[in-house]
């Protein structure tokens, strides 16, 4: 029996937690374009947290303020309790990993990992410790006298993970740590640096513009557009709570139709929506007036498909032609084409095998599409 989440696990759910960092009210100007707009922001100890964010949103010139190679143009960071505004980056207590991993070619694995430590002077046995014991952890010992072209994309990453923790920063920032990995080693690779970052409790901060990657590492997300916050949240509640189209659209795919707040009750919505022409039920109120326009969102894997008619009561249901198909072996994406030229996006697990190998839904077959009343999320902006 699993135990309930508790203020340990989420932190900032705590009314009496203090935040490890405190971003507050930071703007970044360069001349005339601000690249980060007044934002507040609490990370806690402990955190794997991701600013998430497309090209030019603000999310490195963020974490480049958070190590201290740029200085806000107003506002404060706070980082265990200190204020970092005029603190030098080699005297904050956070390290860099940088995208293109930094390593210097001339050098062994075991030299990358330990240069940091001769340079402050450590004494070389204790080196030796602290070394050995950072290349077990990222599984690297029989790989020590190695240099970097010697080595796989996921295991240079791994050196540069293991250089940047062995010098115990309270606070580690990765720059699209796994950018330069193909896609199954990505994958692989992330579940890798959850670990070491579980074992190590260091708090991550990991800039990235990849939303699965955001969903599968963090703890929370931010996601930035125009130098701003648009949302955070758990990964869950970013995805399935969006508060605003733009969240919605960013994290996955999501099929909007615009409509009209027709009836709200104190335990449902009903929206009528033109295109497609439907009604809209939605399984809980909202404090939003009666002929209201929103936008309702619904996520791909929440629509069934089916060749029959469901039973729905003459809500949550469309009708349409199947346009396009995509197999992608544990499930088909179907773009059903409704209204004329309207495209609904579906993503249906392929839970059985067809019997004569043809699919269960081909193309230009008319079909029927629904939805639960819970399924749905109503935005208004």
């Amino acid at each position: 029996m699993s135990q309930p989440m508790t203020y340990a696990d989420r932190p900032w759910l705590d009314p009496e937690a203090e935040p490890f960092i405190k971003v507050q009210s930071v703007s970044k100007h360069f001349g005339d374009f601000t690249a980060v707009d007044s934002v507040d922001l609490d990370i806690y100890k402990g955190e794997l947290f991701c600013l998430l964010g497309g090209s030019g949103c603000g999310k490195s010139t963020l974490l480049r303020m958070l190590a201290g190679f740029e200085t806000p143009s107003s506002g404060s960071i706070v980082i265990d309790g200190a204020n970092m505004n005029h603190v030098p980056p080699y005297e904050r207590p956070v390290n860099m990993m940088f995208q293109s991993y930094a390593l210097f070619p001339h050098m062994t694995v075991e030299s990358n990992v330990a240069y940091g430590l001769k340079r402050d002077g450590i004494a070389k046995a204790e080196i030796d410790r602290q070394v050995e014991e950072m290349l077990t952890m990222v599984e690297l010992t029989q790989f020590r006298k190695r240099k970097p072209h010697q080595l796989s994309g996921g295991q240079r990453q791994r050196v540069a993970l293991a250089r940047s923790l062995i010098k115990q920063p309270k606070v580690l920032l990765l720059d699209e740590p796994l950018a330069a990995l193909d896609k199954r080693l990505r994958e692989q690779t992330q579940f890798e640096l959850m670990n070491i970052q579980d074992k190590v409790g260091v708090t991550f901060v990991v800039v990235t513009h990849d939303q699965e990657e955001a969903m599968t590492l963090s703890t929370r997300i931010a996601v930035m557009d125009a130098g701003r916050f648009m949302q955070i949240g758990t990964p869950t509640e970013i995805y399935e709570f969006p508060t605003s189209r733009l969240v919605a659209n960013f994290i996955g795919n999501a099929n909007m139709f615009e409509g009209r707040i027709t009836e709200n009750g104190q335990d449902h919505v009903i929206v009528q929506s033109k295109q497609p022409e439907c009604r809209i039920y939605i399984d809980h109120g909202l404090s939003i007036q009666e002929g209201t326009r929103v936008w309702v969102a619904l996520r791909p894997e929440k629509i069934r498909i089916s060749k029959q008619a469901p039973d729905n009561d003459g809500f949550n249901m469309i009708k349409g032609m199947v346009d396009d198909i995509g197999y992608l072996g544990g499930t088909s994406t179907y773009r059903i084409k409704i209204d004329g030229d309207r495209i609904v996006e579906i993503t249906s697990p392929n839970q059985a095998r067809p019997k004569d190998g043809n699919p269960p839904i081909d193309w230009d077959e008319e079909v029927y599409l629904s939805w639960d009343a819970s399924s749905s999320v109503v935005l208004t902006k």
